[in-house]
């Protein structure tokens, strides 16, 4: 479904900010039981939320069952609280550092080891009940007020925390922070600063706001240029071959999965890039090095070649695939080659498996 809503989308750009988001708050399903947590994450948290505010975006990811099951939020407990003292069990700071220095403020930030045990405690009372998702606890909360980069807070339930993570969201640092990332996801691994900053302000002046955020990234000048910077990560190119082969999403959810499995999941994890399994919380890496190595640029033309045939019948002609959807990228030796290819399967091959294709 996931493949299928990504080849059939008219707006490609929001389906791309859904897949920015979900590897920016990534989280992993670490038993069977779990396989659906992080689609549920996508569609509870991060697709409503989209072109909202990033202080909703932040608190409803934080607080969804994913993320506490991910980061194992549900095993800490407060050292003083009722159940702390019974059973003598601790806190848990995984998703109180990641929250910090991951999802908003950024690596480096000016935080201390004590914020992160501050956020920690005041996370400490949230469970998930298999039946009600996300609840409060109060005998695993630990008691008192917690002082988090300069700011106080106090009470009961989730308000406290609702506060905190508002005010993580709404700081300069977090602004910074998620202005880079679109930028190095965006446009170019080695971001303009300029253009960083531009987007932070226009962050920063509307509170938040993520739309603001987009809409900056998008009329800027510098976010336009004219060579690709970018090198696609397996499955944007993927999600690129189909739709620039003309596949459509119910061609996707009618396939045997076993073909399915063999053609795109099977392919992406021999590429480095396992579907909805990143290596840790920061997510995949962004530099183009990580992903055009040898054996990953070895597996990509593998797949232009062999695959396309068993997807299309028949194959689009090579040029015209080329001109269609590459443009005036579609460099006159690419051209050539697709030209003179022995058949359509090799010349098809030759188009998605090109330097024009595999950059953005």
């Amino acid at each position: 479904a996931t493949f299928a809503r990504a080849v059939d989308v008219k707006d490609g750009f929001r389906e791309r900010l859904v897949a920015f988001w979900a590897d920016h708050f990534s989280v992993v399903a670490a038993s069977a039981t779990a396989t659906i947590y992080p689609f549920a994450l996508v569609e509870d948290a991060i697709r409503p939320n989209l072109t909202g505010n990033f202080v909703t975006l932040l608190t409803e990811v934080t607080l969804h069952p994913a993320m506490l099951t991910y980061l194992d939020q549900i095993s800490s407990v407060g050292p003083n609280s009722q159940l702390g003292k019974k059973q003598h069990k601790g806190l848990n700071e995984n998703l109180a550092r990641e929250v910090i220095e991951l999802h908003s403020l950024g690596v480096g930030a000016g935080y201390s080891q004590q914020d992160v045990t501050e956020m920690a405690k005041l996370l400490t009372g949230l469970v998930v009940d298999p039946a009600d998702g996300t609840q409060f606890e109060a005998r695993r909360a630990e008691p008192g007020a917690k002082r988090i980069m300069g700011k106080t807070y106090d009470g009961d339930g989730l308000a406290p925390i609702k506060a905190a993570l508002a005010d993580l969201a709404l700081r300069p640092e977090t602004a910074a922070h998620i202005a880079r990332k679109l930028v190095v996801h965006f446009v170019a691994d080695a971001p303009d600063a300029a253009l960083v900053n531009r987007i932070a302000t226009a962050y920063s002046a509307s509170g938040g706001s993520l739309m603001a955020c987009y809409t900056s990234l998008l009329s800027d000048p510098a976010a336009w240029h004219p060579a690709p910077q970018k090198a696609r990560q397996p499955y944007d190119f993927l999600i690129a071959s189909l739709r620039a082969l003309g596949i459509t999403g119910q061609t996707l959810q009618d396939m045997p999965y076993k073909h399915f499995k063999a053609r795109f999941l099977d392919t992406m994890a021999t590429m480095g890039q396992p579907f909805k399994r990143p290596p840790g919380p920061n997510g995949f890496a962004e530099a183009a090095e990580e992903w055009i190595t040898p054996q990953g640029l070895a597996r990509r033309i593998t797949w232009a070649m062999q695959v396309p045939d068993r997807l299309v019948n028949p194959l689009p002609d090579p040029v015209e695939l080329a001109q269609r959807c590459l443009a005036d990228r579609a460099s006159e030796a690419l051209l050539w080659a697709a030209a003179k290819a022995e058949d359509r399967q090799q010349g098809v091959g030759l188009v998605l498996a090109s330097a024009e294709f595999n950059r953005r």
